[in-house]
């Protein structure tokens, strides 16, 4: 017998004595009781002797109203006709005439740096967010990763008894931080929203959004053929409010709802496109002398304000051929159209309050644009933003040819500079220009309460006007204000920065008090202006919102000075009159740079969407292996084939039925690269912002069983965007070999993204309709890429010297 059988027996033997010994014990003896009076005022030892206690749940402050925080995208000021503008907005009428109108709010003049400093209370440098996060630094004010010694106001929020959720657009996390990697400290459900449905990006398609719920990517709804991104939205927002005042109806809600309108492109229904069908025939310079007129008539500006000329950079109207004029006037005509179609997405949240009895407790906060209207597509507008991100001119033929399509699903469309400048009446420029009020002047409404409800009222002057000089860091500390809650000096353990912004609810009842707001500076892309006490000295950099890099000499940069309290439009520069006053705010506005983590200022546009300027998950590698599943990687997260040459490989089974469908790829219909097949051939796409398309073919199809399939690219180089050529093979032979002329220099998309095995936004080609999932077995993708030669690093701006 083995030793290990014999010790296996005697543990058996053990265990069955001590077994049978414990039971003979326990039924000999006794249990002694222990004598009640020895625990006889001390602590109870059953139930009946203990009082049960939960801890107290967080409630927030007594009669604390709802919130709804409404944000849209680059709007004018002189846009909606709340304002005086020719889009009707009869939701933001509504609220107006039960709230106030604010005529001297200002944003960032830029997407991110504003929605950080609205989240946060703190100006956009000071919280990292200098510019959007797409052209990120490292400068300590352009990181564009906010600290968490500046918690945002909805998780003050929801520390202090409120739900939080936020719909839409969110552009205040660092995009090479959007994949389903992480790290998430930086989407919207870590930073105080406790539900989030939208998109992270700066802007997306309207009709194809790159949707994220949670921290989830998800495809839009497909049941609906007629899908649009802002009712979406505003579904989900009605849902979610809806749902928590059914569960917790004594629990007061901050719903942050951020369209992705207007900003490009500029996407809406036809039917609303057609309301507005030969309303802006009579061009941008007629157009601003009207909503001058209106804005006058409606009292929202001053009667001594002037209208401010067209810039000579801007052509004028009448200086355009009828079929410019015809395009341009369809182009405006599309973006009216989309405005008029938010603000009626708005008004249904509105009524969905209204319906469950909670508008009368709901402080709105409705600011209309982010900054001012956009001038990026350029002179000529466009029927696909991205070239202009990657300087590509439009070409007027194919705008003419695209005229009945602007604003459909084929096209990624922004309006002309000068509709933008038109919109913005009766300032001087646009959104990027943070110099002038053009860029940075936005409308806002506030609405709570109602003098006939039951409710006691909070705004009485309901339908008045203010004209207090505000900025959009004021929105925090209001909101904290009327909920009665302070501002706290730690949150989750992080000692917090001060907050910069000051309330407005001292305006509330006091149309003619002091603006609380002494001073503000602002900066963008080295536009910049500083305001004090009634004066503002203003530079603009020389580099123009569509163009790139520039090359300019900050000290070279002229400054206006103007007395907005008699000039409300800065028409009348007093800066020759009064050259020591502005010497003075020079000098307060290198004080305030200083302080609020503005220098270095930094002029680069174009060139930083380039992601290696950032940080990478994928930083020092070159081979990548991906696998079945995995999509939905955004440009920052996803290997950078811009600019070197590079190779595809994907190891396939194919069935005895065939094969086809996507094995990897990136971009869509506006710009992107596909590697597919297609009646079992091998095709790489290769689609040049939408103006251009190279496809590279098999001539044999893929055998039945596994195959080794790659796709090489060998760049020519020399600089940004160049030519090269492809080649295909099947199991290491050659079978196709094609010329890809141009490529991106710059960027892809801002929403469009990294698919493995399908397709998830719009096809690069329109031989395939989406997802176009790949109906053989993918084992894997492998993609290994070159590094850049040394005269594109340097262009760049990443040489290593």
């Amino acid at each position: 017998m083995s030793r290990l059988l014999w010790r296996s027996l005697a543990l058996s033997f053990l265990i069955v004595l001590f077994t049978f010994t414990g039971l003979a014990v326990a039924a000999t003896s006794k249990v002694l009781p222990i004598p009640e009076e020895s625990f006889k005022g001390k602590i109870g030892i059953t139930y009946k002797d203990s009082k049960p206690d939960f801890p107290s749940s967080i409630t927030a402050p007594a009669q604390a109203p709802n919130v709804l925080l409404i944000l849209l995208d680059d709007v004018g000021f002189g846009q909606a006709s709340t304002f005086g503008g020719p889009v009707e907005t009869p939701n933001l009428t509504r609220l107006a005439e039960r709230g106030l109108r604010y005529n001297q709010f200002h944003t960032t003049a830029l997407c991110s740096p504003t929605r950080a400093a609205l989240l946060t209370g703190r100006n956009h440098h000071s919280v990292s967010t200098g510019v959007v996060t797409e052209l990120a630094t490292g400068y300590p004010g352009y990181t564009a990763i906010l600290p968490q010694s500046a918690a945002t106001v909805a998780e003050v929020l929801r520390q202090n008894g409120y739900n939080t959720a936020a719909f839409g657009k969110w552009h205040n996390t660092p995009d090479y931080e959007t994949s389903a990697a992480g790290p998430f400290d930086r989407w919207p459900t870590r930073l105080g929203f406790e539900y989030f449905y939208g998109f992270l990006g700066g802007d997306t398609n309207q009709w194809s959004p790159a949707l994220v719920e949670n921290t989830k990517r998800v495809d839009k709804p497909s049941d609906n053929p007629d899908y649009h991104l802002t009712p979406d939205l505003v579904d989900h927002a009605i849902a979610w409010i809806r749902s928590q005042q059914s569960i917790a109806p004594d629990k007061p809600f901050f719903t942050y709802l951020a369209t992705g309108a207007t900003h490009a492109p500029h996407h809406a229904p036809k039917a609303w496109i057609d309301k507005y069908q030969g309303k802006f025939n009579q061009g941008w310079d007629k157009l601003r002398e009207e909503t001058f007129a209106r804005q006058k008539q409606l009292g929202v500006i001053p009667e001594n304000a002037q209208l401010t000329p067209r810039p000579k950079e801007l052509p004028a109207w009448d200086s355009l051929s009828a079929e410019q004029q015809k395009l341009y006037s369809h182009m405006v005509e599309v973006f009216a159209g989309f405005l008029a179609h938010t603000d009626y997405e708005v008004g249904r949240l509105i009524d969905g309050i209204a319906q469950l009895g909670e508008l009368d407790n709901t402080l709105v906060i409705y600011i209309v644009g982010d900054n001012g209207a956009s001038a990026e597509g350029g002179l000529t507008g466009s029927v696909n933003e991205l070239k202009v991100f990657n300087g590509v001119p439009e070409n007027p033929e194919q705008l003419l040819a695209s005229i009945d399509e602007l604003g459909s699903p084929k096209t990624f469309n922004h309006f002309p500079a000068g509709w933008a400048w038109a919109v913005n009446t009766p300032f001087q420029w646009t959104k990027q220009i943070a110099s002038h009020f053009g860029g940075t002047r936005n409308p806002l409404v506030i609405s709570w309460g109602d003098a006939s409800g039951g409710l006691r009222q909070r705004i009485k002057d309901q339908g008045g006007l203010r004209s207090q000089f505000h900025h959009v860091i004021d929105i925090t500390p209001t909101i904290l204000e009327a909920t009665g809650i302070t501002a706290p000096t730690k949150v989750n353990g992080v000692k917090q920065q001060p907050i910069e912004g000051t309330s407005l609810a001292y305006t509330f009842d006091d149309a003619d008090a002091p603006s609380h707001r002494k001073t503000q500076y602002f900066e963008m892309l080295g536009n910049r202006a500083i305001y004090d006490q009634g004066w503002i000295a203003a530079a603009r950099h020389p580099r123009l919102p569509w163009q790139a890099t520039v090359k300019a000499d900050f000290d070279q940069d002229p400054w206006e000075l103007y007395n907005i309290e008699k000039d409300f439009s800065e028409a009348n520069n007093l800066a020759d009159q009064n050259p020591k006053k502005l010497q003075k705010l020079q000098k307060l506005f290198l004080s305030e740079a200083k302080k609020y983590q503005v220098l270095p200022l930094d002029d680069r546009a174009f060139e930083r969407f380039d992601i290696q300027l950032r940080p990478s998950l994928l930083t020092g590698r070159t081979s990548f292996t991906y696998y079945p599943g995995t999509f939905g990687i955004p440009e920052g997260s996803a290997p950078n084939i811009k600019n070197r040459s590079f190779s595809i490989t994907a190891n396939v089974d194919i069935p005895e039925s065939g094969a086809e469908g996507i094995l990897l790829t990136q971009g869509g219909r506006f710009s992107g690269w596909s590697f597919f097949l297609e009646d079992g051939k091998p095709t790489y796409a290769y689609n040049f912002v939408n103006a251009e398309r190279y496809i590279i073919q098999s001539t044999e199809t893929v055998p039945t069983g596994k195959s080794t399939l790659r796709f090489d690219f060998d760049y020519d180089g020399g600089t940004l965007g160049t030519g090269g050529t492809g080649k295909l093979f099947i199991n290491d032979k050659q079978v196709a070999e094609g010329r890809i002329a141009k490529t991106i220099a710059f960027r892809w998309a801002l929403d469009e993204t990294f698919d493995v095995g399908r397709d998830t936004g719009t096809p690069v080609v329109e031989t395939y309709k989406v997802p176009f999932a790949f109906t053989g077995n993918l084992q894997q993708v492998t993609l290994d890429i070159k590094s850049a030669q040394p005269q594109i690093e340097q262009n760049l701006g990443i040489s290593k010297k």
